[in-house]
């Protein structure tokens, strides 16, 4: 087959290639700088106008039998811009659209678009969402991610081609950034984290888990379409989540039972209400569809997947400087 993937040298861009590659399907790379990440894809350089040029043939993507749409604006911390839901929906819905319609113009009858569990909000509405539940998405970010996923699927119906859509939690792996790097870098440090009594638990997926998954729905020969949410099946607390990954770091957790109410409490005194709101909240996916229709099952384990991750990290962060050489 011949798979076009947007957002190709990002994090899971990156693992999904590899993936595609192995099992011999010609892969195009959409990409705006070159990247050795990709290596085995052709790449085709595009410009940085959210796929509007390649929506109207400029570069051409020649034949296309799926797209695989992982490209987006992603949660910017300090927004400076005046609009930030405009300037999201601008990438993520905008571009997606452009992209797919680029896509169905090179022949493609299938789409999978990589959403967000922020499409559905922030926390679980009592229970794990279902991939049939409507979102209620409360930032700008998860406000794009859904309004994005009910346009191409209109477009889907419009068309006739199939669209999966694709709703990861937090996604981890060798080379994760941001928060959970953050996180693995406080208990590598053995840094106290007043986390021991928050036991709400939260979905999460390993990077070669959300990676086969998407392989399999690229280019699995019966029908697929919806919605489907993707985890590693095994939804820890947060306390616990710390506690594996200083297993894997091979690193006591540090951790200190601090009350729930009183987390939340200095979350409101220091001006960090919604941050401490989503740490203490539970936010997990059922994610049947995948196992049921597809039997697909996740490869790789939540201890194996932190013990990639932790791998990685000790490799890339933990390289001895030139001072402690000497």
């Amino acid at each position: 087959m011949q798979i076009v993937v947007t957002g190709a040298n990002g994090f899971v861009g990156a693992a999904l290639i590899a993936l595609l590659c192995d099992a011999g399907h010609d892969v195009v790379a959409l990409v705006r700088r070159r990247g050795a990440a990709i290596a085995c894809a052709r790449e085709l350089l595009i410009a940085d106008d959210n796929f509007a040029s390649v929506a109207v043939g400029e570069p051409s993507l020649g034949h296309c039998d799926v797209l695989v749409h992982l490209a987006a604006r992603v949660h910017v911390t300090r927004e400076s811009i005046a609009d930030p839901l405009e300037a999201y929906r601008a990438t993520n819905v905008g571009g997606a659209l452009n992209a797919v319609q680029a896509a169905h113009a090179a022949g493609a009858r299938r789409v999978v678009f990589v959403s967000s569990v922020k499409a559905l909000g922030e926390r679980e509405p009592g229970r794990p969402w279902r991939e049939d539940d409507h979102g209620v998405p409360l930032d700008p970010y998860g406000v794009s991610k859904y309004e994005a996923e009910q346009a191409i699927l209109a477009f889907g119906r419009e068309h006739s081609i199939e669209v999966a859509v694709v709703r990861p939690p937090l996604v981890y792996g060798p080379g994760v950034r941001a928060n959970f790097h953050t996180l693995m870098r406080a208990v590598d440090l053995g840094i106290p984290l007043p986390l021991g009594s928050v036991d709400a638990r939260r979905s999460m997926v390993y990077v070669g888990n959300l990676a086969d998954a998407l392989r399999v729905l690229a280019t699995c020969e019966g029908p697929v379409g919806g919605v489907y949410h993707v985890t590693d099946g095994n939804d820890l607390t947060v306390a616990g989540m710390i506690r594996a990954i200083a297993l894997a770091l091979g690193r006591p957790a540090r951790l200190v039972p601090v009350p729930v109410s009183w987390l939340r409490g200095l979350g409101r005194i220091s001006g960090k209400t919604a941050q401490v709101d989503r740490l203490a909240s539970p936010l997990r996916l059922d994610g049947v569809r995948l196992r049921a229709e597809l039997d697909w099952v996740p490869p790789w384990s939540v201890a194996q997947g932190l013990a990639e991750t932790a791998r990685a990290y000790k490799i890339n962060w933990t390289k001895p400087t030139k001072r402690t050489q000497q």
